[in-house]
């Protein structure tokens, strides 16, 4: 008995660039330029409320350092709160262009990592939220950022508006230069470090330059055998990741019983027998050249706290062959509680495929996995390597021409992951040469942070009053 084959899926219907041209200059109609200043008052749940909405399925005895490092400032409140944000976007002007969107495209979310080749490049790299849907909510949220962590730095208004109209100003330019690529072109363009260093090391004073080298360096240095040094300790001859709770806590200290019964490799190779399946058949050779051998849960972030993230020890050829993976756990995007439902059949799907088709180059152990726990509950996961040459800027060190600076590098990469997976020349063609969408961003993004201002105030207010607990034991461990 022979099976039948489904259908092929129908290829999309690609407008030529006039075509793209017109709907571009058309969709001002319905949203002009101008109009993306506007922030509607907001209806609906408060965000104290939404934020508790996510409480619900996490690791409750987590969550008062979740709201600990929301509660620091304005801008660890906007990067714990992508739900706000998303039901605040809800209401706002859109041009009708959707693209692949990272969801919490905020400052801090932007960072360095090695490519497959090798090299050290710049990108977006966070896509738990990513989502199709509007290129704008993407650039709000980033403006949002970048306004909001001026005030945080104690810019002066003027210095602020620059840095948020540079970043705005970068998207639009890089996305007119991207309308005018081919295809190709556009695919295989990627923002390598040494490029970028290139074009505004004259724009860094001496002692920053010295810095940023250094920092370079240190991104270069953070890789698997550093990962070894700094999480293991060598116990009855191989490796075991050392316990620093509640930041890192080893499965054997989290389920005793449990990993007594069924043993630490074998309860590893069960939760990853599906994640293999993910790989590509070049990568699963490569995976199947190490050996799992102990497994830890651990803190990330700040808006991820409460959520189940693991890192797990393999070994390859010797116990200085390591790899260290992080499976991370997915829940559906806070875009889809205002749009459309994501369409791949796990959470953890949607997140790797979001993020494949956003960056230039992706971890080579980019996967995915829908496993069931110790608790019998089912969950999505998404994994990739814990550290590869990862590094980030110190959003809360930079000064204003800094801050301008690194404003124009997020968004022309932003442009670039847009560019990828949208109508370019639409965009672009909206966008147009005039400022008139930068000046728009720049007056929603002080709009916005009086929001935010005014969120992180409530927020302390609740934690003053007890109606939230709010405990951080690890004052620096914001992983």
């Amino acid at each position: 008995m022979t099976g039948t084959a489904a259908p092929p899926t129908p290829r999309p219907t690609v407008p030529v660039p006039a075509e793209s041209v017109e709907l571009g200059r058309a969709a001002r109609g319905t949203a002009p330029r101008s109009s993306h200043a506007e922030l509607p008052a907001r209806r609906g749940p408060g965000a104290l409320k939404i934020l508790a909405a996510q409480d619900a399925g996490r690791v409750q005895d987590l969550l008062p350092i979740r709201y600990a490092r929301m509660g620091l400032s304005p801008f660890t409140f906007l990067r714990g709160s992508a739900a706000v944000m998303t039901a605040d976007l809800a209401g706002t002007p859109v041009s009708g262009i959707d693209v692949q969107l990272c969801g919490d495209a905020h400052l801090a979310n932007f960072g360095f990592f090695a490519s497959p080749e090798r090299r050290l490049v710049f990108d977006v790299n966070d896509f738990d939220e990513t989502l199709p849907g509007p290129w704008e909510w993407d650039v709000k949220r980033l403006a949002a950022s970048v306004e909001v962590a001026g005030r945080d730095r104690g810019f002066r208004t003027r210095e602020r508006r620059d840095s948020v109209e540079a970043g705005v100003r970068a998207y639009r330019q890089e996305m007119r230069r991207y309308a005018g690529m081919p295809h190709l072109q556009v695919w295989y363009s990627l923002l390598e470090t040494e490029d970028l260093w290139q074009q505004y090391e004259h724009r860094f004073a001496p002692r920053r330059r010295a810095r940023m080298e250094r920092d370079l360096a240190k991104a270069r240095s953070r890789d698997n055998l550093g990962a070894l040094t700094r999480f293991t300790t060598m116990v009855d001859g191989r490796p075991q990741i050392v316990p620093a709770p509640p930041l890192v806590t080893p499965v054997r200290d989290l389920y005793p019983e449990e990993v007594e019964r069924r043993g630490i490799e074998d309860g590893i190779r069960e939760i990853l027998a599906g994640y293999r399946e993910t790989l590509p058949a070049d990568r699963r050779v490569l995976f199947d050249r190490y050996r799992a051998v102990d497994i830890a849960h651990k803190v990330v972030g700040v808006g991820s706290v409460g959520t189940r993230c693991w890192m797990i020890l393999f070994l390859g050829r010797d116990d200085r062959d390591p790899l260290f993976l992080q499976a991370k756990e997915a829940g559906p995007s806070a875009l889809e509680s205002v749009l459309r439902p994501a369409t791949q059949p796990t959470a953890g799907q949607r997140v790797v495929e979001g993020q494949r088709l956003m960056q230039s180059a992706g971890d080579i152990f980019l996967g995915w996995q829908r496993t069931t726990g110790v608790d019998g509950k089912v969950r999505d996961f998404y994994l990739r390597q814990l550290r590869d040459w990862k590094g980030s800027v110190e959003v809360d060190e930079l000064r204003p021409e800094g801050m301008t600076l690194y404003s124009e590098i997020c968004g022309r990469t932003l442009a670039r992951a847009h560019a990828r997976s949208g109508d370019r020349i639409a965009i672009a063609a909206y966008l147009g040469s005039s400022s008139a969408f930068d000046r728009a961003v720049a007056d929603f993004a002080r709009a916005y942070a009086d929001r935010t201002e005014a969120d992180h105030a409530a927020l302390q207010e609740a934690i003053d009053a007890g109606r939230v607990v709010a405990d951080d034991p690890t004052a620096n461990g914001n992983a």
